[in-house]
């Protein structure tokens, strides 16, 4: 609390000081460190952190000063409750979070909004992306996936089966799934997805589908499809870096330099700039050559 307080005290501020220290922690700590400097200084930690950075940078600090499932609360919350909906938050964090985390951000939600995750979500969305959303939001394992085969002829066209089937969170259960679609079919179960459906469904199933075959994967994907091409999608960047950080971030990296031909660590060099690449370098670790 010290070292932060020094880095902002005073004309300019040591932003390397500020990134050093907090990458270094694990998000408890820096709930600590927050409490500490309350104490200490009588002021919000992060209040004056904002105070003094500014840009994507400022956006990187202020998400590794969240505790975990409020930053998932408040990165759906902003997804339903803006203008429009930001469809791909409500993918990402519903198709790739366990059960338990799920119910862990459904009760938190209900305690910070007073209002129901799932009746929220079903307000802004429709049609079948709305009812996999629902699916997901449920968190129970459910049995009806003997359907799958007895299905499997007039399978492509009943987007029903798709949701029922892939709305069973058992990731091991689902990979068998997906061995005996090919046997059955000769296509891998992505193939069929991308025939059959479009647009948001699309989206969720091939995100669902992604997940169960490998979470760090699926990270890896959407790590490298926001930052190819022209342009960044920071906040994309922001919150895979920040909430994988402490979960699986080894693998993601490890994931990525199978899939891409360069690591992890090179493309955020080639891509941000200043404080805001070191930060998430340091969050990235290593550089897999």
């Amino acid at each position: 609390a010290e070292v932060l307080y020094k880095a902002m005290k005073g004309l300019g501020t040591d932003e390397d000081a500020i990134l050093q220290l907090l990458t270094a922690r694990s998000n408890a700590q820096r709930q600590e460190i927050k409490a500490a400097y309350k104490t200490l200084h009588g002021k919000d930690l992060v209040d004056n952190l904002m105070s003094e950075l500014g840009g994507k940078f400022e956006s990187l600090i202020a998400t590794l000063m969240t505790p975990p499932i409020m930053y998932e609360v408040t990165c759906l919350r902003d997804a339903i409750k803006g203008a429009g909906t930001d469809e791909k938050v409500l993918v990402e964090i519903l198709a790739s979070r366990s059960p338990n985390e799920v119910n862990q951000i459904k009760s938190l939600y209900k305690r910070e909004h007073n209002d129901d995750l799932e009746e929220d979500v079903t307000g802004d969305t429709g049609g079948h992306f709305k009812r996999m959303l629902v699916v997901l939001l449920q968190v129970y394992l459910n049995q009806q996936c003997a359907l799958f085969v007895a299905g499997e002829q007039k399978y492509g066209t009943d987007e029903g089966q798709f949701i029922t089937i892939l709305g069973n969170r058992s990731n091991a259960h689902l990979r068998r799934v997906f061995e005996e679609y090919r046997r059955l079919s000769g296509y891998e179960i992505e193939e069929s997805i991308q025939r059959e459906t479009s647009g948001t469904l699309q989206e969720v199933l091939l995100a669902v589908v992604k997940c169960a075959r490998s979470v760090p994967g699926y990270f890896a994907d959407s790590l490298y499809g926001a930052m190819k091409g022209a342009g960044t999608d920071d906040q994309t960047l922001i919150r895979i870096m920040v909430s994988r950080s402490e979960v699986d971030m080894l693998d993601i990296r490890a994931e990525f330099r199978k899939r891409f031909a360069t690591s992890l660590h090179k493309m955020i060099q080639g891509d941000t700039s200043g404080d805001y690449r070191k930060a998430l370098l340091l969050l990235c670790g290593g550089d897999d050559a």
